[in-house]
């Protein structure tokens, strides 16, 4: 047997004098017990609770509010009874026993994180975030757990850095990253309800509700950034120059995207576009989605989904039909023959129109004589709609279906381009022509 075998062997013996050692002290098999215990009666009343718990949280009549609390705290039962078991052991295990190795203390320290996460996790979708909560909470419970968290508090202040006269340590920076996350995630679901609450308003009008909306989640976001820089240690006037100097560069750099974004904020105020609104630009119809930070969102009558930049809707043509009336009145042109009554196909109009449930009665329908064309009487039919958003062009084929069936009940017809030649001046050999073939045949 060779030198390295050897070592091997006695580093394998020497692991396992340690953990017989261990296992053999009283004090560590008396916590392992206890530890043990803790686990099997938090389980059992875990299970005798939860069933208890658990149709107050789907019960469908309850409120929300007091459903989500009794979904929170079936989530915390498990966590709350291990960490209560393992905190009142702490206290009476130590006050009679003086243990040589401690086991009880970081069990408790690895609960406390379990309790943190389980917390957290009710809030929080998103997995990544849920991994770095983790990662955090068992990491500081494990340098707590073995007594290394003081020296690694103390490891981080040692490393750091200067910006002007201000010293940042590792520690401060980390400190102000966990604020910042955590106010950046508390001032979004802030920001959320205040949105919720804000749409139910009923006497604002949907432009000034997103408006609000935008300014609060703005401000909520600004107020994280500066809490948490202040948190560092930063002087908040030392950056008004490196501000300036960053709003020019994103003044050029952004132009479009700050045009936009002026523009969003525009028709936000002067309320000349609002969601709900139907609108026609560059030949795109439909109505409106949501009015964003950069662009609007355009809903057409095959679902198709248009993100129109703010600037276009400031600087370009649009035709709002219910900027300050949701009625709108539509015209359709029909033609008559010579031959037909006009005052009988006006009234067949009317009465076609009158047929259509999505034509309104006030103001009524009208239909006049516009003129007299080449081919025929020209009469235009005029109506209003109160409906733009769902779709005018379905409403006039329907009209027009109902009114070529009453026309061909009254028999009323609609004439066709026709168009007469005379003949002149033909040449003599054409009719010398026609005449011997006549005879011929």
């Amino acid at each position: 047997m060779d030198v390295e075998s050897l070592t091997k062997l006695l580093a394998i013996s020497l692991d396992w004098e340690t953990a017989k050692s261990f296992l053999d002290d009283t004090s560590v098999r008396l916590q392992l017990l206890l530890m043990s215990g803790l686990v099997c009666v938090t389980f059992i009343a875990t299970r005798l609770t939860k069933w208890r718990i658990h149709p107050l949280a789907e019960n469908p009549d309850s409120p929300p509010l007091l459903r989500k609390i009794w979904a929170a705290l079936e989530r915390m039962v498990a966590p709350l009874f291990l960490l209560s078991l393992c905190l009142l052991t702490v206290i009476v295990f130590y006050e009679y026993h003086s243990p040589t190795r401690d086991l009880i203390r970081p069990f408790t320290s690895v609960a406390g994180a379990w309790g943190i996460f389980r917390l957290v996790s009710g809030f929080i979708k998103s997995r990544a975030w849920l991994r770095l909560v983790a990662v955090v909470a068992f990491g500081v419970a494990a340098l707590h757990s073995f007594g290394l968290l003081g020296a690694t508090v103390d490891l981080l202040r040692k490393f750091g850095f200067s910006i002007g006269s201000t010293e940042i340590s590792a520690l401060d920076l980390l400190n102000g990253i966990g604020i910042l996350l955590g106010l950046l995630w508390g001032t979004s679901m802030l920001a959320t309800a205040g949105e919720t609450r804000i749409r139910q308003l009923p006497h604002l009008p949907p432009s000034l509700q997103v408006l609000l909306g935008k300014i609060m989640r703005i401000g909520l976001v600004f107020f994280s950034f500066a809490v948490a820089l202040s948190t560092v240690g930063l002087d908040l006037s030392s950056f008004a120059l490196l501000g300036g100097a960053v709003g020019v560069g994103i003044g050029f750099g952004l132009q479009k995207v700050v045009s936009n974004l002026v523009s969003g904020l525009i028709l936000l105020l002067d309320r000349s576009i609002k969601p709900g609104d139907v609108i026609e630009i560059d030949g795109t119809y439909g109505w409106i989605n949501s009015l964003r930070a950069r662009y609007a969102s355009v809903i057409t009558r095959d679902g198709k989904e248009h993100l129109i930049p703010n600037e276009n809707l400031i600087t370009n043509k649009v035709i709002n039909w219910t900027f300050s009336d949701k009625n709108v009145r539509v015209r359709v042109p029909i033609g008559i023959s010579y031959d037909s009554d006009p005052r009988q196909a006006i009234d067949l109009c009317l009465d076609a129109a009158r047929s259509i449930p999505r034509i309104i009665n006030s103001p009524e329908p009208r239909c006049l004589v516009t003129g007299f064309g080449d081919n025929s009487v020209d009469i235009e039919l005029r109506f209003w709609i109160e409906d733009p958003s769902n779709g005018v062009g379905n409403v006039r084929s329907e009209l027009l279906l109902a009114v070529w069936d009453r026309f061909r009940e009254g028999r009323i017809e609609i004439p066709f381009p026709q168009q007469d030649i005379h003949v002149r001046g033909l040449p003599k050999e054409f009719f010398s022509e026609h005449k011997t073939a006549t005879e011929t045949s």
